[in-house]
């Protein structure tokens, strides 16, 4: 049986994601902190620990965004990496390859969080419609 329902009433099949400028506010809380704890556990100067971190966090940050906030994100957590993670401490450089790697290490992370987020919502949301169109698959005897 169909049941019609209008659109903004009933429940979506596929949940919207995080608004971008909060997803920035998180990016820029979330890095900050993970860099501030890795250089008061690693020490400061070692940024390979940061960058893991840091790709690990826009990753988990584009599971709940929308693609147009993966550039910021990565940007962001750049910003921390660069100014906090690298000796001299606060002061913004552009190392070249080092930094563009950097750059598309933390987009790319982004990139396929966002990505991987939008297919588990596509899928859940395939489940939602299609587990009531069949009806019961069972057979009794």
């Amino acid at each position: 049986m169909i049941d019609w329902v209008p659109f903004r009433t009933g429940a979506r099949p596929v949940p919207s994601p995080v608004a971008t400028p909060l997803v920035w506010a998180a990016a820029s809380g979330g890095a900050l902190a993970l860099v501030a704890l890795l250089n008061a556990l690693v020490g400061p100067g070692r940024p390979s620990p940061a960058l893991a971190a840091l790709s690990l966090l826009s990753v988990l940050l584009g599971l709940c965004a929308r693609f147009v906030a993966a550039p910021g994100t990565a940007v962001l957590c750049w910003l921390f990496l660069n100014g906090f993670a690298v000796p001299p401490a606060g002061t913004l450089t552009w190392a070249g390859h080092r930094d563009a790697f950097w750059l598309a290490c933390l987009c790319t992370a982004a990139l396929v969080g966002t990505a991987l987020g939008r297919l588990r919502h596509a899928r859940a949301a395939y489940r939602r419609v299609t587990t009531g169109v069949g009806g019961s698959t069972e057979t009794g005897s």
